[in-house]
């Protein structure tokens, strides 16, 4: 039986990213605000993912708030030559750890400079403008002001490329013909299948997909098919929901995130694993069964 073993790198904004790469946010406090319980061992984490070949790393300055950039840039500043990291903008935190818009031109330049300062930064290579719209899923709208702001700070050279987060194919439409897009970051995994569409769109484009919550976030996945797929292969369940989103495109980049030096471990083994035609179909099962 013929074995897929995905491809391993792909080009983002120019730099040849490793397809598995690193999200901060857990690197917070509980509900992604305030600081972590172990300081020492997010950071440590945080060295080990580079060590171990990560060179794409996904934060903001709202997580936190604040706090997952500070700590990225005591673990691994100066950055190396490699290292791509992709923040975003669009949000800011209330008081009560509320996720609050801030999608207007001041906010949007306010959010680029915390990032800048709080990463230390002269220039942020990719910044995601993270569109509210229903928080966990995008919702339509013009979203022609605020990727102009952002394109304004670009041409100031504050920020190299921009993306979308939790976009619609048509603001993604919107705002090509305003500037180039690099990245989109939706929701997505096996089972929240919404973005397929999408995502065989932007691979014909060559721009790239990266799933947020791509183990199901906060709601973890959970299936009786996977469990018993991942026993076959000798192999978490996450690592194989991991592969399949390998497998699903060479234009999707994984960016899990995890505060544990072992689960970074897991996901990191994730990309070695190789799935069969006929495992992947029966993975396909489960999206069109959710």
């Amino acid at each position: 039986m013929s074995k897929s073993t995905a491809a391993a790198t792909y080009s983002l904004a120019g730099h040849t990213v490793r397809r598995m790469g690193y999200g901060a946010m857990q690197l917070a406090g509980p509900g992604v605000f305030g600081p972590p319980k172990d300081r020492e061992a997010a950071i440590a984490v945080l060295r080990e993912a580079v060590a171990s070949g990560v060179n794409h790393i996904d934060t903001s300055d709202f997580y936190g708030p604040h706090v997952t950039n500070q700590i990225i840039r005591e673990a691994l500043h100066p950055y190396p030559d490699d290292l791509v990291i992709v923040t975003k903008v669009g949000a800011v935190r209330g008081d009560d750890a509320s996720w609050l818009p801030a999608m207007e031109p001041q906010d949007i330049e306010r959010g680029v400079h915390d990032n800048l300062r709080n990463l230390g930064l002269d220039a942020i290579e990719i910044v995601n403008l993270r569109i509210m719209g229903k928080v966990h899923a995008p919702s339509e709208g013009t979203i022609a002001r605020q990727v102009e702001a952002l394109a304004g700070l670009q041409r100031k050279g504050l920020v190299r490329h921009i993306g979308l987060s939790n976009a619609t194919s048509a603001q993604v439409a919107e705002a090509q013909g305003i500037v180039e897009i690099v990245c989109v970051q939706n929701h997505y995994n096996l089972v929240q299948r919404e973005d397929d569409a999408l995502v065989d769109e932007l691979a014909a484009k060559g721009i790239a997909y990266v799933p947020f919550f791509p183990l199901g976030g906060f709601t973890p996945l959970q299936s009786s098919v996977l469990s018993e797929v991942a026993r076959k292969l000798s192999a978490t369940p996450m690592q194989v929901a991991l592969a399949w989103l390998l497998h699903r495109s060479p234009n999707i980049l994984l960016i899990p995130g995890t505060s544990s030096s072992g689960h970074l471990r897991e996901n990191m083994q994730a990309a070695q694993l190789s799935l069969s035609e006929a495992v992947l179909e029966e993975l396909e099962g489960i999206g069109r069964a959710a």
